[in-house]
């Protein structure tokens, strides 16, 4: 069952690469809030094409009566081509300001739809924004049950999911462009929003709100999937972290456990307890590395746990000073926690 699920995950992710779900795109909605979004842009657009095209077409009139009757001087204008312009003038203001009222409502109604929050979400996530990563939290009434990961979310198709947002440092942007609107994450200050899946996808995303150094490397993977295989992957991942049955992953687990990684991560079941990083407990499953940086492979992970400022200079994580025995084992065991 376990590997029917990972088959049916690398295949979602596989089809959202081909249709471009992975690179975050409005013009694609698969959710009500982004189809909202998208219909007020090709509102915006159609009335800015057709201002674009009247506009036009009246300065090549203007030009075409001016080379067939040259302009008199200025003394000698009649008073009927002065009133004519004064007419034009106000008519064209009135429909500028009929246009432009018209956009407003639009764009009310849009906002007013997108800040109004679902009446019976299926369930309730917690985003909490970092320099540079996401961290996510399943809430639930009973703690045991709660799940936690990092740079990404699953929810089912076709039910909405209520989104609780903060920030840990500075302010950060969620935006979720083929399902929602863009909501920022402000420091000391709590918001919510609600995304809905209407198709099965991987839909990328990204912090919209410049936040330092590595901005652009902080995405974050919304996997929506059918309810009975979000039900089978949330049940995984309440499971603690299993035990390796292999030599170089207990070295791993050893290592993980002794070692600085514990004092940043937590693992559960080990005496990984740390705060600080993204929870490690199923590490193994992700579909990414360093919030989108790096796919989910042994060789990248090493790479990343060896030396992280290379690849994402000012990242909170600090190079580790693993011998290549430790580093092999360590990931060994890291890519067992699925």
């Amino acid at each position: 069952m376990r590997l029917r699920h990972h088959a049916t995950i690398a295949l979602l992710l596989w089809a959202s690469s081909c249709v471009g779900y992975d690179h975050q795109s409005a013009l694609d909605p698969a959710g009500p809030q982004a189809g909202s979004v998208h219909g007020l842009w090709y509102l915006m657009l159609g009335i800015s094409a057709g201002v674009y095209v009247v506009v036009v077409a009246a300065l090549l009139l203007v030009i075409r009566r001016r080379q067939a009757h040259p302009l008199e001087p200025d003394e000698t204008r009649s008073r009927d081509r002065e009133a004519r312009a004064k007419r034009v003038v106000v008519i064209a203001g009135a429909v500028t300001v009929g246009v432009l009222f018209v956009v407003l409502l639009a764009d009310l109604a849009v906002a007013r739809g997108l800040t109004r929050l679902a009446t019976s979400p299926a369930l309730t996530i917690r985003v909490t924004g970092h320099q540079w990563w996401w961290d996510v939290e399943y809430e639930d009434s009973i703690p045991q049950r709660r799940v936690r990961l990092a740079n990404e979310i699953h929810l089912p198709v076709g039910q909405p999911v209520l989104v609780k947002l903060q920030s840990h440092d500075v302010i950060h942007s969620f935006w979720v462009p083929n399902l929602a609107g863009k909501r920022d994450l402000i420091p000391g200050h709590h918001t919510e929003t609600w995304i809905r899946a209407d198709r099965p996808g991987v839909y990328r995303s990204q912090c919209a709100e410049f936040c330092g150094l590595q901005h652009a490397k902080m995405a974050l993977y919304v996997v929506a999937e059918p309810r009975d295989q979000f039900d089978a992957w949330i049940a995984r991942q309440r499971t603690p972290a299993v035990t390796p049955n292999d030599t170089l992953a207990i070295r791993g687990k050893g290592v993980l456990e002794s070692g600085s990684c514990a004092l940043c991560h937590t693992v559960t079941s080990t005496l990984a307890r740390g705060l600080v990083g993204p929870n490690l407990t199923h590490v193994g499953s992700r579909l990414s590395l360093a919030a989108g940086t790096l796919p989910n492979t042994p060789g990248y992970l090493a790479g990343w746990i060896a030396d992280p400022q290379t690849i994402k200079p000012g990242a909170q994580m600090p190079p580790n000073s693993l011998t290549p025995e430790d580093l092999r084992a360590l990931v060994a065991y890291l890519s067992t926690l699925r």
